[in-house]
């Protein structure tokens, strides 16, 4: 289609004409994209969608070996002076088996997303559950005192995996749920993750008794490894035989124009540049890092913090962040039914966000994890503005962005409010974080909801009507304002 075609049948349409001389230059910047894809992005004919009940077990196996990745992330430090006490180490080394999940993220997101973009997501599950279910064995050969080095590889293995795992709830949402579950079925990806932490503070406790017997302790341990070992086995084999793709037929009209631009004219470095020039996605970024981060730095040193108040209550540390877990997990699945009804992305976000600071000022002065609900919410709200202020990008590389934001201050605040915590005591390092989720919840306020998949979803619906003309949404385009008619989604500034 050419310029001048374009503001003809504009014409015919109503449509602005400094508009859509602007959708015309998009389209000749983008030459490179097929005549086909480029006759369905402006065709008011819209493609067949379907919604299908294989949807809920794709994203309930997802949520499943999720959990089982995300529990191990914390089964180390949980108990950490039990381990200290079993390998002979100090605690900044148990810290590290956290730790380590957040460094592993950040150098290896770029390629598996990537990988992601050009290979599907059945391709990135089979990796991600090989993975996990290598690191489990690995670790179940580890249980010597002399052998820290071996455990370390193992919980290296699982945290390599969970790069696979972390930014997938949103890619599964858009590929296989619709428009008015996107947020709830984001949700239940995340869910899997929350409930996994949630495990990781319970169960080690329990599992594994503080003895200073290391033969018995042995004992304890190795129970442990086998019952993982043996849950990340069924996993791998169920992604095997069960985990699909993608569903024959689109779910939504915005996934059917995703659908329509071919592998080999999506450029990955184009789109993390076009990523990076987005303003309001920055500021996310930002913001979601230092929510998630203060989450990541307070899992982390649970149990420093309850030993050093309360020695011996090793079992009560895991019970408080079950309870914070909990609380989250409730919450997350409260706001995605929320933001599927009501599309307040930016709103519910900014007051999820204050509310998290509130939780952390009685946290810090209580010590009682029960009242960090809100923060534990975060991660879903933070993937699905994301694909809405990003949309047609990748969600994958939206949602990757996002989580090596978390990944770098999330060391950055375990590391330092660490070093806190042993020069001052926990409540200088809890005000520490405080401080750094006002600076969050500030900055939350200054971004623009731009909710651009919402728009694609209701252009071409209204496209399909005969209201306006066909928007250009191909995965090479820029997003720019839509015609007056009818008016974009948006958050009240």
């Amino acid at each position: 289609m050419s310029e001048k075609e374009v503001i003809k049948d504009s014409k015919v349409n109503g449509a602005n004409k400094e508009d859509l001389e602007k959708q015309a230059a998009e389209v000749l910047d983008h030459k490179d994209q097929p005549q086909d894809a480029e006759e369905q992005l402006f065709s008011d004919a819209p493609s067949p969608t379907r919604l299908y009940k294989r949807r809920w077990i794709i994203v309930f196996l997802f949520s499943s070996y999720s959990l089982c990745n995300s529990f191990q992330w914390l089964q180390y430090g949980i108990i950490n002076n039990i381990f200290m006490h079993f390998y002979g180490v100090d605690a900044f080394t148990i810290d590290w088996m956290s730790m380590i999940y957040m460094l592993t993220y950040i150098p290896f997101i770029f390629p598996v997303t990537w990988l992601l973009d050009k290979k599907g997501l059945r391709v990135i599950a089979l990796v991600a559950t090989a993975l996990n279910c290598a690191g489990t064995w690995v670790k179940v050969l580890s249980v010597k005192p002399n052998l820290f080095a071996v455990t370390f590889f193992g919980q290296f293995c699982c945290s390599f995996a969970q790069v696979f795992i972390l930014g997938m709830p949103s890619r599964i949402a858009s590929v296989w749920f619709g428009s008015e579950e996107v947020s709830t079925a984001c949700s239940i990806g995340v869910f899997g993750c929350q409930l996994g932490i949630a495990i990781g503070f319970l169960v080690p406790p329990i599992l594994v008794p503080n003895v200073k017997d290391k033969d018995e302790l042995a004992h304890h341990i190795s129970i442990m490894f086998y019952i993982t070992a043996g849950v990340a086995t069924v996993l791998f084999l169920l992604v095997i035989f069960v985990f699909q793709e993608r569903p024959t037929l689109p779910p939504t009209q915005a996934q059917a124009v995703a659908r329509s631009i071919p592998p080999e004219q999506y450029s990955y470095t184009a789109s993390i540049l076009r990523l990076l020039r987005n303003k309001p996605f920055i500021l996310l970024i930002i913001t979601y890092g230092l929510n998630v981060g203060c989450f990541y730095a307070i899992s982390t040193l649970l149990n420093r913090m309850i030993i050093k108040l309360y020695p011996g209550e090793e079992v009560n540390a895991g019970r408080i962040g079950l309870t914070l877990v909990i609380a989250g997990i409730v919450g997350s699945l409260i706001c995605g039914v929320w933001l599927d009804r009501t599309k307040t992305y930016k709103q519910t976000t900014l007051a999820v966000y204050l509310m998290s600071l509130v939780g952390m000022i009685v946290y810090g002065a209580t010590l009682n994890l029960g009242h960090l609900f809100f923060m534990a919410s975060y991660l879903p709200l933070g993937f699905e503005f994301a694909v809405e202020l990003t949309y047609p990008e990748s969600e994958g590389t939206s949602s990757g962005l996002l989580n090596c934001s978390a990944q770098v201050f999330g060391i950055i605040f375990t590391i330092c409010q660490g070093k806190i915590i042993d020069a001052y005591g926990t409540l200088a390092g809890n005000i520490f974080l405080c401080v750094f989720l006002l600076i969050g919840t500030v900055m939350t306020g200054f971004i623009k909801s731009d909710l651009r998949r919402q728009n694609a979803n209701r252009t071409a619906k209204a496209a399909a009507e005969g209201q306006i003309a066909g928007q250009d949404y191909g995965a090479t385009a820029l997003i720019t304002e839509q015609t007056q008619t009818p008016p974009p989604l948006s958050s009240q500034e």
